[in-house]
């Protein structure tokens, strides 16, 4: 049964970050297909102040996820119900709607370990909650595969009372000692970063100090920010949070409590929609350094206009094409010409699924000139031919953008 009035909701989730925004979408999505809300919130960072108006507010329950210790003695001064959107202070009691960091960790160490690392690392940013809570579950998960994690540990230890203190000190004063610290890593290391932020820093250290990403170093962070996953350098993969599905729950609990039913101050657990894969670990561990450059260079070199031969592969791993196919096949189980093909027409899925550029300009950007071979070779590789490939490929983000 409805009200006759709309519930007063404050909303304070920033919208300067990926994470935020999408819970915002997920919150929306709620208030659509539920019952409206009046809602008050304004653009701002995780780290703003408490903004003016709500000091004043006077409405019926609140969404948070502002970085602030004062904002916990103002809700309890109101009197409202309120759902956290992170980890609240031990001293609340307020239920949440949190990330799986577990299932996070576990998403990003699977995905380093399909490609066939054997050295592991984690980079987080020390003193904030969630990397220090990813990093112990990273540490564990890696010594119970029988591995050995490497760990970034900063000299220099200053306490802050908030994560984005931490934050801004992690990503401004620590570049030279992760310079370091990626330096005396063995190679080839997969490296889990605490999020996306970080893990565009480990990249800029890896451009910095001339260590080749992937091949020498893959690095996988975890947000899914997509602007930021994109202009990073090579793009950097990512676990996916279901951030809608975050906000869409924080909003279902918020709407139950302020209807007066009871909710305990609980932690509602939400899984990781899986891992968005980009070129930063687009890659196998490959101890052979003359395999891994002949990988290397397929990778960069096998969709040019020009075409790639596997003599032009020999000659930039510096070996004979008899070695090179012998070796290729010994370590990757196919042949350099096999491998070729691999990455055009992976570069043609791409292309098939985030544009709409006919076949025939596809084949242009894949090395490929004659759409009659493409569609052939594509319809024998991947089991379908490349149009319905695309449409499968719309059909399933569509469902994706309907489902929070």
């Amino acid at each position: 049964m409805k009200r006759s009035k709309p519930f007063r909701v404050a909303l304070l989730v920033e919208s300067s970050r990926g994470y935020g925004r999408g819970l915002l979408v997920g919150i929306a999505r709620y208030i659509r297909e539920v019952e409206p809300w009046i809602v008050s919130r304004l653009e701002h960072k995780l780290e703003d102040e408490i903004p003016g108006w709500f000091r004043s507010w006077n409405g019926d329950g609140v969404i948070t996820r502002l970085d602030n210790p004062d904002l916990d003695t103002l809700l309890r001064r109101k009197g409202v119900p309120v759902v956290y959107l992170r980890t609240p202070a031990p001293r609340i009691k307020a239920p949440s709607v949190l990330l799986n960091d577990q299932s996070v960790v576990a998403a990003g160490f699977e995905h380093l370990r399909e490609r066939g690392f054997r050295h592991f690392a984690f980079c987080g940013l020390n003193g904030a909650d969630y990397s220090d809570i990813r990093r112990a579950a990273f540490v564990r998960l890696v010594c119970d595969g029988g591995f050995r994690c490497h760990i970034f540990k900063s000299a220099h230890r200053p306490k802050f009372n908030t994560v984005v203190g931490y934050e801004r000190y992690g990503l401004l004063e620590e570049d030279e000692e992760i310079r370091t610290w990626i330096k005396n890593l063995p190679k080839p290391v997969g490296v889990m970063a605490c999020n996306d932020l970080r893990g565009e820093r480990v990249l800029a250290a890896c451009r910095a100090i001339q260590v080749a990403v992937p091949d020498e170093l893959a690095v996988i962070g975890v947000d899914n920010d997509e602007v930021l996953c994109d202009f990073s350098h090579p793009p950097l993969s990512s676990v996916i949070p279901n951030t809608r599905r975050t906000g869409y729950e924080a909003a279902a609990l918020l709407h139950r409590m302020m209807l007066g039913k009871k909710v305990p101050p609980r932690t509602v657990w939400i899984e990781p929609a899986g891992v968005a894969t980009r070129q930063s670990t687009e890659v196998l561990a490959i101890e052979d350094r003359h395999i891994a450059a002949a990988a290397r260079f397929i990778r960069e070199h096998a969709c040019q206009s020009t075409g790639v031969s596997v003599k032009d592969v020999a000659r930039a791993a510096a070996l004979s094409e008899r070695s090179l196919e012998r070796r290729f096949i010994k370590i990757l189980g196919h042949t350099p010409k096999e491998e070729i093909l691999r990455v055009r027409l992976n570069r043609a899925k791409q292309l098939l699924t985030e544009t709409d550029l006919p076949l025939s300009v596809i084949g242009e950007k894949i090395g490929l000139e004659h759409t009659e071979y493409i569609s052939r070779i594509f319809k024998k590789k991947v089991g379908m031919t490349p149009g319905a490939f695309r449409k499968k490929a719309q059909t399933t983000d569509a469902a994706n953008r309907r489902r929070v």
